[in-house]
């Protein structure tokens, strides 16, 4: 249960003085729990890492958000929000104190909200997190995985504005005006020439009525000028549904990457790899004119009763010739099976075993991850 704290007291470095039009919650969550992973190549090559595994599920966080109300309908609202590696307490997202989202803005639901800060892609927001069975979460076996463009990927310096829900229909659109994604092209920072820097434009829409879901998304990437990679840009574009059907809820995806990728996260998330991208590039954002590939999710969740549940997905990403020529690039294809159990409403135990064939669209190279955990939600 989320708590929600008036006294402005305890929390006046962030949220200012409090009223009784104002309020702010602290919420957060704890993982852990052991993980094997094997990472080999054909030749005989390979990695294999067991011991302890944070984030599971869901990556460690604590964040506060809050609103205030202006008065006309209107409300200040902010949001801030810290990863951090619960192994040894240090930040995550490069060492950033609120590295997985920080953002401030107004809203009316009249109108909607506008935000500016750092944030999701809207791909992020509203297909992976909304349609894949296993929610982001559970590195490789997630959805992000093969729909790269929505691996958790965060947006520095970004203009959004999403609409009011109406009748179950909802759309975005931002902008960044400086990404701080790494990329082939460098130039990770904030320069005054708004050309100089990686820029990315974001649009999404869903729409949620009883028991069906489905959303659609764009990104576009641009290189910064002065970079050898100048006047490139990386284009993706997914849809995405879900309907439950009460026995299982069955979810599909289709999405296509052209003229590079993306890495989100890195493929396989954390532990032993030996790779992180579809290159084996360290880079989060790639421009490649030509290279490009097609994403796939098919994917279930089955209740065994009211407590517990099945997850199942396959993804692939599917190169075109282009990539296949330059990176020797092969179809990648990820097998899933999960099961989670709630002690309660904000506690449950999970595991999960995962295979990766052409692991990161590497010839031959397979990954297969079994874990086990414990997730609290506060």
């Amino acid at each position: 249960m989320k708590k929600t704290l008036l006294a402005a007291a305890l929390l006046a470095g962030f949220a200012g003085a409090a009223s009784a039009q104002s309020s702010v919650t602290l919420y957060g969550i704890v993982d852990g729990g052991l993980r094997y992973q094997q990472v080999s190549l054909a030749n005989g090559d390979g990695v294999n890492n067991i011991g302890l595994a944070y984030g599971q599920q869901s990556g460690n966080r604590w964040g506060m958000k809050g609103v205030e109300s202006l008065g006309n309908g209107n409300n200040a609202i902010f949001m801030i929000e810290s990863g951090f590696d619960l192994g040894n307490g240090t930040s995550q997202q490069g060492g950033r104190l609120f590295g997985r989202q920080s953002w401030m803005g107004v809203e009316n639901t009249a109108w909607g909200q506008v935000r500016l800060g750092r944030m999701l892609s809207l791909t992020t927001d509203y297909l992976v997190n909304a349609v894949d069975p296993f929610g982001a979460g559970f590195g490789q076996l997630n959805m992000g995985n093969a729909f790269t463009s929505g691996n958790t990927l965060r947006l520095d310096n970004t203009l959004m504005y999403k609409t009011p829900n109406m009748s179950g229909f909802e759309a975005g659109l931002g902008y960044s005006f400086a990404t701080g994604l790494t990329s082939n092209g460098g130039t990770t920072g904030y320069g005054f020439a708004t050309s100089n820097n990686s820029r990315q434009l974001t649009l999404g829409a869903k729409y949620a009525n009883g028991p069906f879901y489905a959303a659609a998304s764009y990104e576009k990437a641009y290189a910064a000028e002065t970079t050898a990679v100048n006047g490139q840009s990386v284009n993706n574009w997914n849809i995405a549904g879900s309907y439950d059907f009460k026995v299982l809820k069955l979810a599909v995806g289709y999405g296509q990457t052209r003229d590079g990728f993306w890495a989100g996260s890195g493929a396989g998330g954390t532990g032993a790899t030996l790779a992180v991208t579809p290159s084996g590039s360290a880079n989060a954002l790639v421009f490649a004119p030509g290279v490009g590939y097609n994403s796939y999710i098919v994917g279930a969740t089955v209740p065994v009763n009211a407590v517990s549940r099945v997850l199942l997905s396959w993804t692939m990403i599917a190169p075109n010739t282009n990539m296949k020529d330059a990176y020797n690039a092969q179809n990648q294809s990820s097998f899933n099976l999960g099961y989670t159990y709630d002690f309660t409403k904000r506690t449950n135990l999970y595991t999960y075993i995962g295979q990766t064939v052409n692991y990161a669209t590497i010839d031959t190279a397979k990954s297969t991850i079994v874990g086990l955990g414990m997730r609290h939600q506060f």
